[in-house]
């Protein structure tokens, strides 16, 4: 009971940080699950689910203040899909680490531009053509990428929303939505082998909730622009340092 309680803080401090950033938090919570002696392919199944239904709470934060733009959420959406299994096939015969160590240098080079980049402000009422020309290259990326690497595309989308001139609120919202599908499709991957530990599932489904919706609140109420990017930048840099922990 103790480990469960533990387990449903930790997972309620973490998914309210990464979703103020738009981007789930199964990268971080899936070590620490093994960490407490949980089972590879039931820690993988269960911190995708809470990855899913955490970005759906807080798109549905996101939604209601009109920050979700779905003339870009779509094309991402699509493209991101549609490539996810490419970059999966992609990976077989690669070397897995050096593509890693590519992800964090690419992860520290995203939290560099999103701290000191200061880029021309994108109207969010841009052209039918000009959200097409952005949303469709970034779903692509992130599709493939999080294929090849087995990783939620959030920390490709947010990046590259901001670096684009996009408010960062409205990139969070953006990408928040897109990662719910890309963390269904991987958690459906992981269900057939995995045996879901139901305790522990309840708990931190009810912390994922919690710590979603309250991200998202203090994301669109709290924080102003600058300090979401520098959030961002935090959530990024989490991300590459867990990452280069596990290659070291």
């Amino acid at each position: 009971m103790t480990l469960l309680i533990l387990t449903a803080l930790i997972t309620l401090a973490l998914t309210t940080l990464f979703s103020m950033a738009g981007v789930g938090a199964a990268l971080i919570l899936i070590p620490i699950f093994l960490a407490f002696g949980i089972e590879l392919h039931t820690a993988m199944a269960t911190a995708l689910l809470l990855n899913a239904l955490g970005m759906t709470v807080a798109s549905a934060t996101f939604i209601r203040k009109g920050l979700v733009e779905w003339r870009l959420v779509a094309p991402m959406l699509v493209l991101a899909v549609s490539l996810s299994p490419v970059g999966v096939w992609a990976a077989h015969g690669l070397d897995r680490a050096l593509l890693l160590w590519l992800f964090v240098a690419f992860l520290v080079f995203a939290a560099g531009m999103m701290l000191f980049y200061q880029p021309k402000p994108r109207s969010s009422r841009a052209s039918t053509a000009a959200t097409l020309a952005l949303g469709l290259p970034v779903g692509g990326v992130a599709g493939f990428i999080g294929g090849l690497l087995g990783v939620g595309g959030g920390n490709i989308i947010v990046p590259a929303l901001v670096a684009s001139g996009l408010e960062p609120k409205r990139a969070a919202a953006n990408a928040s939505f897109v990662v719910i599908f890309a963390s269904l499709s991987g958690f459906l991957a992981h269900i057939q082998v995995a045996r879901i530990d139901t305790a522990l599932l309840v708990v931190t489904a009810l912390a994922t909730m919690v710590g979603a919706a309250l991200g998202a609140w203090l994301a669109t109420e709290r924080l102003s622009a600058k300090q979401l990017k520098r959030l961002i930048a935090l959530v990024l840099l989490a991300v590459a340092a867990k990452t280069a922990w596990n290659l070291l």
